[in-house]
């Protein structure tokens, strides 16, 4: 993964800094810290594309998504903050030992840069966010339809409500519709020309059994292959 070099050299810069507060005879250490730095900024760029794509690929109703957005902003503070960082020691390579402020900036970097991992490590085993899927042969529905109960007449009489969905006669055979319900997310599908309603996140992990694949009168999840 490519975060791992940002996140390292992030680390050795801040190494490179103590050990030239710590050794000032040793030369060059605030340029080799500068330099460490630099790199981590530009490989963090670049890790930042795949990790913008898995971001857009994660649907409003995930419930990943707010962990996610925190996860994305905090890099994203973390790479303004290094860039100022560069900015200031700009003119310090020279000097043999680091300047209390860039100093400062590259403990705050470090500390914003540890939550912002931890969310990240919460979004790949807890999430499953950028696991390896398995594409499915039918379409995948590109949005979650939204109703409410509010709006919809009832029978005094009985503990039953039935939800019309209109848009469910267009699916075909193992096609799949997300409905949203008064929050609830299910999925609807169309087997044997009948329709099924189930849940639309996984137990295991929250994968979405929408994007799944039918086997009978199973879904197997697209993240880690559960059946239900």
């Amino acid at each position: 993964m490519l975060v791992h070099f940002p996140i390292g050299l992030f680390l050795l810069s801040l190494l490179l800094d103590l050990a030239s507060l710590a050794f000032p005879s040793v030369p060059n250490l605030v340029r080799d810290s500068f330099y460490a730095m630099l790199l981590g900024v530009i490989t963090a760029l670049i890790a930042a594309v795949p990790g913008v794509v898995d971001y857009t690929d994660i649907r409003s109703d995930h419930p990943a998504k707010r962990t996610a957005t925190t996860h994305l902003t905090l890099n994203l503070i973390v790479v303004a903050l290094y860039g100022i960082n560069l900015g200031l020691r700009s003119s310090l390579l020279v000097d043999p030992q680091i300047h209390s402020v860039p100093l400062i900036l590259s403990f705050i970097g470090i500390a914003l840069l540890s939550v912002s991992g931890y969310l990240g490590g919460r979004l790949v085993y807890d999430a499953g966010i950028s696991v390896g899927r398995h594409k499915r042969r039918t379409p995948t529905p590109e949005s979650t339809l939204h109703l409410f109960m509010a709006n919809l007449a009832s029978n005094e009489n009985s503990d039953v409500i039935f939800v019309p969905i209109p848009e469910a006669d267009r699916l075909g055979e193992r096609e799949t519709l997300r409905v949203e319900i008064d929050g609830q997310v299910i999925t609807i599908a169309k087997i044997d020309q009948g329709f099924y309603a189930f849940q639309e996140f996984c137990t295991h992990r929250f994968g979405p059994l929408s994007e799944g694949t039918f086997k009978d009168f199973n879904v197997q999840c697209p993240w880690h292959n559960s059946c239900f």
